[in-house]
């Protein structure tokens, strides 16, 4: 901080003795001014002789009322009035104690608002002149009685000019502050929205190739001792998958890096052009799915693509979880108009499920069957997290989700995900 702001910051803390010193300032003018007698001989001279007792007294009441300008403005201005009509009417009219009243009109005029302003200075520049010009000892055409209606009336515009630069300034750094507020909400809001977004990918991944590997692992484990060549195969698979997690991982956490990161994963995100290699992953690790597709080689947006991929994903993942050992999932990508549609159906049983998942709920029964109406039964269930993550990612995109069991036992899931969505449209809008 510099020494002027610095000594700024002093003024601001004192202003009482702010005006003291102002009001002392005034006095000694008004003292100096009363020793110049502006109609001598060879024009404005200085006089031997100071002013009277009574011209005296004025300036002093006068400049001491200054001192509570700032607290009481309007009554201030009404007792340096009072006391310049009484200087020009009985006192010696080279004492300037109009001086402090155009001093007060400033103030009024710096702190109170114009329509205040022109109400009291208009009275102010009148009442003083006019008394100047028709009770004076001097002729009315004098200098003055001009230079007191000028003196007042450029008191009254130069604080109404500092009032309106004072609010012009507040204005702006008021603008300022919440426009930083407004940054740093949305600055808080883009992270969120950034965390919750990896959530749902790391639980993608997570939740997909560990269901797998589990499920590998369990056959592995189950025919090791009988058939080694199915076991070997089943580890085949479980070392496939564990490099897909790690791969998908690796690209995952590596949106979090900085720009100066090294060696930042360049492979795209993962969309429907996978969707025959994802639902082999399932079939190696024996849930039959079969594939249809009728989106007519449309090409999607990044991120619609994405969210399809990963709502199928999550979709296969619970049914490998909770449908039961005996289900057969399908899944249908169809483009309809503006919109691509998919659907991923089961019609397991969830029997052969355990009583409940990680998420606390149940297995992937029927209504009022062995697995309960948990997990896989139920629309609030198949998953947990899961299904919160697929909603998530569909309405983020301006789409629509619908999950629930089907009539006779299993379970849809239902996504329809825009061609276009908001962050496209406005894209192409700023083109």
């Amino acid at each position: 901080m510099s020494t002027l702001e610095r000594t700024r910051c002093r003024i601001r803390a004192h202003p009482l003795a702010l005006d003291a010193a102002l009001a002392f300032g005034v006095l000694l003018s008004m003292t100096a001014g009363s020793f110049v007698d502006p109609h001598g001989e060879h024009g404005a001279t200085w006089s031997a002789r100071g002013p009277g007792a009574l011209s005296l007294t004025l300036m002093v009441l006068g400049a001491a009322a200054l001192v509570l300008r700032r607290r009481a403005p309007l009554p201030v201005l009404g007792v340096t009035v009072a006391l310049a009509l009484v200087e020009v009417l009985t006192a010696d009219p080279r004492a300037p104690v109009a001086m402090s009243a155009v001093v007060a009109l400033y103030t009024v005029a710096a702190t109170t608002d114009r329509p205040t302003t022109w109400r009291v200075g208009l009275p102010t520049m009148a009442l003083l002149t006019g008394a100047a010009m028709l009770s004076g000892p001097l002729p009315w055409y004098t200098q003055e009685n001009l230079g007191l209606f000028a003196w007042t009336g450029m008191a009254a515009a130069a604080g109404d000019a500092v009032r309106s630069r004072r609010a012009f300034v507040h204005a702006i750094r008021e603008r300022a502050e919440r426009a930083e507020r407004t940054r740093e909400e949305e600055a808080r809001r883009r992270v969120a929205e950034e965390r919750l977004r990896i959530a749902r990918d790391l639980h993608d991944v997570v939740a997909h190739h560990i269901a797998l590997v589990n499920v590998q692992a369990g056959v592995a484990a189950h025919v090791m001792d009988k058939r080694p060549d199915q076991a070997k195969e089943a580890l085949g698979h479980v070392r496939e998958a564990s490099r897909s997690a790690l791969d998908e991982l690796r690209a995952t956490v590596g949106l979090l890096r900085q720009s100066g990161d090294p060696e930042a994963p360049t492979e795209p995100a993962p969309g429907l052009a996978r969707l025959d290699e994802l639902a082999d992953t399932f079939r190696n690790a024996g849930l039959p799915v079969e594939v249809a597709r009728a989106d007519h080689g449309t090409t999607l947006p990044a991120a619609v693509d994405l969210a399809a991929y990963r709502v199928i994903q999550e979709a296969l993942t619970n049914v490998q979880k909770h449908a039961g050992g005996a289900a057969n999932a399908e899944v249908s990508v169809v483009r309809v108009g503006p919109r691509v549609e998919i659907t991923v159906l089961d019609d397991g049983s969830g029997e052969d499920t355990g009583p409940e998942d990680d998420h606390g709920h149940g297995g992937h029964g029927r209504p009022g069957g062995p697995g309960g109406r948990g997990g896989h039964g139920v629309p609030h269930g198949h998953g947990g997290h899961g299904l919160l993550g697929m909603r998530e990612r569909v309405t983020a995109l301006g789409g629509a989700l619908t999950t629930g069991p089907r009539y006779g036992g299993g379970f849809r899931v239902h996504a329809i995900l825009p061609l276009e969505t908001r962050t496209t449209t406005a894209a192409g809008e700023s083109v």
